[in-house]
């Protein structure tokens, strides 16, 4: 992978720019103030005198210095262009993620944000942290979508997860389809060459939709050598759930919390993985965190580097425009002694 960047080897050089600035200022007020002048009784005579183009010229001679040395400073400061380029080998871990978007998933019981906003935000913590990887999403209610086919373009992958909703907001049935998300995820990965095929499944509620049993779906899963690890989200008891009233106002109301987690404890044991209780959000960062250590992917990342100076650049018109203000100081726009 190549990649192509500006940058500055000595770029502390570049501050005494500001300095110029300053400069140019001082000149200008010193040949305002040293502008010869002679007194005449009656100037009516001079008032309507053209100026010459050298007495238009002269006040430039100040700007043109600075503008040099401004350049030759940044000569200095030893512009360069920057070719790096990337060689990875080895081997990553493709990985599947079906979440859940089920209703039950706007429960606050995950401060500051619901159960399927805490949960996008660390799955993508979790992405960014495993660059290497083939990743693909699942979402499922009633029913499961496939939003993204495993890719390493994450950039795409984190757009869609971003856009990822509850059922109700997207205006397609309710439900928890733990088979059928289990099966899309799994079938994502039936193809892959990678040596290490994982879903990480994350629900807060019993499968109660869905034309696939869970039990049937994890043994396709064993069958392909797929690891399922399983996530259960919420804490047992009532949970504060929002909702509209029939006067169409928002409220909150206690709902009780279900959870299948024997299912999903015999999800992933029958398929090598592990499964995970997450009652707020540090656990469930604490959760992505022990399966990405878990599921370590084998790469070696090689950097070489290409560097081309670009000072000699900068340096040739500063040198012209030095030269350009010592002609003209000594020729067409010299000041009297």
């Amino acid at each position: 992978m190549d990649g192509f960047s500006f940058r500055f080897a000595t770029p502390l050089v570049l501050a005494l720019i500001p300095a110029l600035g300053l400069l140019l200022w001082g000149q200008a007020r010193r040949m305002r103030g040293s502008m010869a002048a002679m007194r005449y009784s009656d100037v009516r005579a001079v008032a309507t005198a053209r100026r010459s183009w050298r007495m238009i010229m002269r006040p430039l001679l100040p700007a043109l210095r600075v503008l040099t040395l401004g350049v030759l400073v940044v000569a200095l400061a030893r512009p360069q262009w920057v070719q790096a380029r990337e060689i990875v080998s080895g081997e990553g871990v493709d990985i599947a993620l079906a979440l859940d978007i089920s209703g039950s998933m706007a429960s606050l019981d995950f401060e500051p944000a619901n159960r399927l906003e805490a949960a996008k935000s660390v799955i993508s913590s979790f992405i960014d942290g495993r660059a290497h990887d083939r990743m693909g999403l699942v979402v499922f209610a009633r029913d499961a979508y496939n939003q993204s086919p495993p890719t390493v373009d994450h950039r795409v992958l984190q757009r869609l997860l971003s856009d990822v909703k509850l059922a109700p907001e997207l205006q397609i049935e309710d439900g928890t389809a733990i088979g059928m998300g289990l099966a899309n995820a799994a079938s994502m990965l039936k193809d892959s060459a990678a040596t290490s095929r994982v879903v990480i499944l994350v629900t807060d509620g019993v499968n109660n939709a869905g034309q696939v049993d869970p039990m049937t779906a994890a043994a396709a899963a064993q069958a392909l050598g797929i690891k399922v690890y399983t996530i259960g989200m919420g804490r047992p008891g009532p949970v504060p759930v929002p909702m509209t009233d029939l006067f169409g106002r928002a409220a909150v109301t206690m709902q009780e919390s279900t959870l299948d987690e024997g299912m999903l404890t015999s999800i992933a044991e029958a398929t090598g993985g592990r499964y995970y209780r997450a009652e707020n959000s540090d656990v469930l960062r604490q959760v992505y965190d022990e399966i990405n250590a878990l599921e370590k992917s084998q790469f070696e990342v090689e950097t070489f580097t290409k560097t081309r100076e670009l000072a000699a650049w900068a340096m040739a018109p500063g040198l012209l425009l030095l030269l350009l203000d010592l002609f003209l100081r000594s020729t067409w726009l010299r000041g009297l002694p």
